[in-house]
């Protein structure tokens, strides 16, 4: 093992034909910044046309998390500042770095251990090969926040099996292995205790197929989900086209969980449910993923100067009194126009694809 760049942020190491990427905040649960997306982009790139490189692993730092989401104190100072700067340049790093993984021709290993949330799904579920282990727990909890499920999360969720991607969207719940397999959002299980195998165990690996073969020998059946046996509830009360609908349904539901979820629904941002189910619906025509990452850059630049994101990361990181005063407070007043200015296009502004 050599290591190609140590610093506070990102380490790099090299194990023979493999490359490693260790998110290194663990404090911080590995939130990613700025300056991480750049670096991590920058890696990748000049990695793609090195043919010494074979496989690129990513993992985080400490037995936490693989990363909890974006650094959202520095979105909250942007935003409270009315800098629109910080906040575009991050999303559209973000987002190119997390499209960098999902069409990257050489294969990527994300390994989803512990708590993946937010922008650590973005890095992880768009790559070819996501590892998660018995200490997983993964979630798209931006509803709680007066934000949404963004970085591309939206297309994946949409393709979940019935309406388990919109369930999980909406309530923000957490799932282990089984679950996020079930879902799409992974695809082996391998024990903890045998992560630090990956590094060296790839380190011979230049194809695709050999990288698949040593992941699958070390993969073993995870613990059953919930997902699956849930599907008559969540099918049927999630199938309304509007989130006023769902809520009834989910209140009038002789399902346990169904009530559950109600709850969870009824403490999130009124107007975040309605944009959510929105960017999920539409998620299902679309044909590539990168039809996702432009629409959610669209309806992330809208909720920097809406009330609610702001108000959320408030109340969840800043003053923590988990006790946020949405506006609107209630969904029948959220209206068509509410939900259409933050699907509306941003002219010049639109997010681009990296060349």
């Amino acid at each position: 093992m050599t290591a190609l760049q140590r610093d506070d942020e990102i380490l790099v190491r090299e194990y023979g034909a493999l490359r490693r990427l260790t998110l290194n905040r663990p404090a911080a649960l590995n939130a990613l910044t700025l300056d991480m997306a750049a670096t991590m982009s920058a890696l990748l790139r000049a990695w793609a046309t090195d043919a010494s490189v074979g496989a690129v692993l990513i993992d985080g730092a400490g037995e936490r998390g693989l990363c909890a989401g974006g650094d959202l104190r520095a979105l909250y100072d942007a935003a409270k500042a009315k800098d629109r700067t910080l906040p575009a340049n991050f999303w559209a790093t973000e987002y190119r770095l997390d499209l960098l993984i999902a069409r990257y021709r050489k294969p990527v290993v994300a390994v989803m251990d512990g708590l993946v949330m937010g922008g650590g799904v973005g890095l992880s579920a768009h790559a070819a090969n996501r590892i998660v282990t018995e200490r997983s727990s993964i979630a798209m909890p931006e509803v709680a926040i007066g934000y949404f499920p963004d970085v591309g999360a939206s297309f994946l969720l949409a393709r979940a099996p019935g309406q388990t991607g919109l369930h999980l969207a909406l309530t923000g719940e957490r799932i282990g292995a089984a679950d996020a397999i079930y879902c799409g959002l992974a695809d082996r299980h391998i024990l903890a205790g045998q992560l630090a195998e990956l590094p060296l165990g790839l380190a011979d690996c230049g194809t695709a197929e050999a990288v698949a073969a040593r992941l699958a020998a070390l993969a073993c059946a995870p613990a059953p989900g919930r997902l699956a046996a849930a599907r008559p509830w969540l099918d049927r009360c999630y199938a309304p086209a509007t989130a006023e609908e769902i809520v009834a349904r989910l209140r009038a539901s002789p399902a346990a969980e169904a009530r559950a979820a109600s709850a969870a629904l009824s403490r999130m941002s009124p107007t975040s449910l309605k944009i959510t189910l929105r960017n999920v619906r539409a998620a299902e025509s679309f044909k590539k993923v990168e039809e996702s990452f432009r629409q959610d850059y669209r309806v992330s630049l809208a909720c920097l100067v809406e009330h609610d994101f702001v108000e959320g990361i408030r109340a969840a990181i800043v003053d923590k009194d988990r006790n946020p005063a949405w506006r609107p407070c209630r969904l029948d007043d959220v209206t068509v126009d509410i939900v259409e200015r933050h699907f509306r296009s941003l002219g010049a502004l639109e997010f681009e694809l990296d060349p």
